[in-house]
């Protein structure tokens, strides 16, 4: 096949439009789910704050989130994302939903990690009197250290997903690229190229977090 149709800097420029959005959604999906997941896990069921109709909200919300295809999601916030940064298009007009959808997904992955470490752990901090903040800053989020980098890792190749499909509603970066060449105007070599690079960025996230989960884990 002759890769006649592709056009390299617009190639480039879709690959850093996408790196962009994954890379300050990921950010702002980090800063906002972990203190979620964090507080999901502490009101949880015998965990040191239980609240039960706190946690019941809390999860509803999620799962809530959750559920909603991300397709819709992009569609559902654009007079949201249009008030937080006046455009829903383009790489800005993208974040905003890309935070929401993965945020939700990120906490929920963080609540589960923390209910793998050792509950021992937990009570050593209490006989000793710390209080909740040192048990979870000193103890629980260093402990689980190594399963909140694979959360995020996760997390990551998600948000690679759904960047690439926010190119239905002019999101930009590959997908963008493929649906108006590759799929709108039958370009098959660009769509190879487009697929190709996501394909490889996705292994390489992959690789990259499977490497620090191996180097934070501890034995």
């Amino acid at each position: 096949m002759e890769f006649s149709h592709i056009d390299w800097a617009d190639i480039g420029q879709a690959t850093l439009d996408t790196l962009t959005m994954t890379g300050v959604s990921l950010i702002f999906t980090v800063l906002l789910g972990l203190p979620l997941g964090v507080l999901l896990f502490l009101t949880g069921r015998g965990q040191l704050l239980e609240r039960r109709g706190v946690y019941a909200v809390l999860s509803l919300v999620v799962n809530v989130l959750r559920s909603l295809p991300f397709i819709i999601l992009l569609i559902v916030m654009i007079p949201v994302t249009l008030a937080l940064v006046g455009t829903s298009l383009g790489v800005e007009g993208t974040i905003p939903p890309l935070v929401v959808g993965t945020t939700p997904f990120f906490a929920r992955l963080v609540e589960n990690v923390l209910r793998e470490v050792d509950r021992g752990v937990i009570e050593a901090c209490q006989a000793m009197g710390a209080k909740t903040h040192q048990i979870v800053l000193s103890a629980l989020l260093p402990e689980a250290l190594s399963g909140l980098l694979a959360a995020a890792t996760v997390t990551t190749i998600a948000l690679v997903s759904y960047a690439a499909m926010s190119g239905v509603v002019g999101g930009g970066g590959l997908g963008d690229l493929a649906l108006r060449y590759g799929y709108q105007r039958f370009q098959t070599d660009v769509m190879i190229v487009t697929v190709s690079i996501l394909v490889v960025l996705v292994q390489l996230l992959q690789y990259s977090g499977d490497r620090l989960v191996r180097h934070f884990t501890r034995r």
